[in-house]
């Protein structure tokens, strides 16, 4: 909530607040400041819950008032249309139920939220088994979804719901990295010197396998192997100086950083098995990133450089696709950077990592909309494409995307191509260099996207592949293709 923000009536939320410090309303008026039948007004939404009101809240009991930010409002209003646009609900829900739900009882809101993912998670459970036992349980003939998908899930919920900002883990890798004497921009030879001096570990660079991606005993060599017994870590030669020391800071983390990643993913309490040792490893890399690019550092010249990805880059000799996983996670609460979501796709859209650190939800039931510039990206390789676009929900982004790609070979050696693509809410685009020469206060100017056809109820959408899950399918044979939203035929397809 900005100085320049709307008034937001937030009464139910103040009044629960209330009630689980139990806590009467004369007793909270005192600890406030304020006048009882002030607070009476608050609560029943008399009267907005303005800045000073929510700073008192902070200073007398320690409440994030980022709990009363329209962003996480925004966030949980994503996440409601997308559970109840799924499939389970019955009768249609107006977005303005929605919005009040999710302003004034977000508990109800985060436990729909959850029902949802557990029915979704029931349902691919259900699905893998009939594909086990030879149904097709996929009427689009889609097949079945894949069972490891689970864990995947649960380990990018974790990230997620704590805004892909890890405090405590960073600023021990920012302290690390002083202790180390890390040389910014080329931080191979310290990492190699540590691993050897505190873990005695030694490294050896192998050249790529006859058969590119596969080692000779068959096992796939991308970017490390770590021989526990040996004290050995076996680096390929293929990876450039940025992915090299990525590597070499990852393996340092979990040798390192054991317990600290141990009890974090502990109090997690995934459902899944193998979401754990996923999640260990996602912040294995959450301490390379920030040992690499340390937060103070980075923060001061992404800020000086207005966030251009590639002179932050070239600065601390680190990739593109590096540096925009960096910036996706400077939220530490002293010292907040543009707060960016992060996403990377291929070409048949298979999105392979997504990171937010606010409200901006990614689908994941509904895939990703062909209007975004991520994809827009892979037309012009190389060359950084910047968009506003904005969502069903009125709401505007700038986003830029640029494609990464990745040789593993030499000669006719397959290349892994990637479309990566970092957004802000438009607010923060004039701090933002990607924002020069675009009109940010005409509403006209921003693309419409989606988060996917299954969600995303445009009316008008030219590239419509799929009918909006929340409304019944109509069907005109009048016209080709298929009808999405109710019309003058008043009929609902057999």
């Amino acid at each position: 909530m900005g100085t320049g923000a709307k008034k937001r009536f937030m009464g139910v939320r103040l009044r629960r607040l209330r009630e689980e410090r139990g806590m009467n309303q004369q007793t909270l008026a005192r600890a406030l400041a304020l006048s009882p039948s002030y607070l009476n007004q608050l609560e029943n939404d008399q009267r907005p819950l303005t800045m000073p009101v929510l700073l008192k809240l902070h200073s007398a009991l320690g409440v994030d008032i980022h709990a009363f930010s329209e962003d996480e409002e925004a966030l949980m209003l994503a996440g409601l249309r997308e559970a109840l646009a799924d499939g389970a609900a019955t009768d249609p829900v107006s977005l303005a139920e929605l919005r009040e739900l999710a302003a004034n009882m977000p508990a109800v809101g985060r436990n729909v939220m959850a029902l949802h993912r557990r029915l979704r998670d029931a349902q691919a459970r259900l699905d893998v088994m009939g594909a086990q036992l030879g149904e097709d349980r996929d009427p689009a003939g889609n097949g079945p979804p894949d069972a490891q998908s689970l864990p995947y899930e649960e380990v990018r919920d974790f990230f997620f719901t704590r805004h892909n900002h890890f405090d405590e883990l960073d600023r021990a890798a920012e302290a690390m990295a002083t202790t180390l004497g890390l040389a910014l921009g080329a931080p191979e030879t310290g990492l190699e010197r540590a691993l050897q001096e505190r873990h005695g570990v030694r490294i050896v660079r192998t050249a790529p396998p006859a058969q590119p991606g596969v080692h000779t005993d068959g096992s796939a060599v991308l970017h490390r192997r770590f021989d526990a017994a040996q004290r050995l870590l076996e680096m390929p030669l293929h990876l450039e100086p940025g992915q090299h020391a990525f590597q070499m800071a990852t393996q340092f983390a979990l040798l390192e950083m054991g317990p600290m990643i141990d009890r974090l993913t502990a109090a997690a309490g995934f459902s899944h098995p193998t979401a754990r040792p996923l999640a260990r490893i996602g912040l294995a890399n959450y301490f390379a990133g920030a040992l690499l690019l340390p937060y103070g550092r980075f923060l001061a010249q992404a800020e000086a450089l207005r966030y251009d990805i590639e002179l932050l880059a070239r600065h601390f000799g680190a990739g593109f696709e590096m540096v925009c996983h960096r910036l996706s996670t400077l939220q530490r609460p002293d010292a907040r950077g543009v707060p960016f979501f992060f996403i990377r796709v291929d070409r048949a859209g298979n999105v392979s990592k997504r990171q937010s650190a606010t409200h901006f939800h990614f689908s994941k039931s509904g895939g990703t909309c062909p209007l975004w510039n991520v994809y827009e990206a892979f037309a012009q390789p190389g060359r950084i494409i910047p968009q506003l676009a904005r969502m069903p929900d009125g709401r505007a982004y700038l986003w830029v995307a640029r494609t990464v790609s990745r040789a593993h070979g030499g000669y006719a050696a397959a290349t892994k191509t990637f479309s990566v693509a970092l957004g802000c809410d438009i607010r923060h685009a004039p701090r933002v260099v990607y924002s020069k020469g675009l009109d940010l206060q005409d509403p006209e100017v921003p693309v419409p996207i989606g988060m996917g056809c299954k969600v995303c109820e445009r009316e008008a959408c030219p590239q419509r592949a799929f009918p909006y899950v929340g409304r019944p399918l109509q069907v005109d044979e009048s016209r080709s293709g298929f009808v999405p939203y109710p019309t003058a035929l008043g009929r609902s397809a057999p």
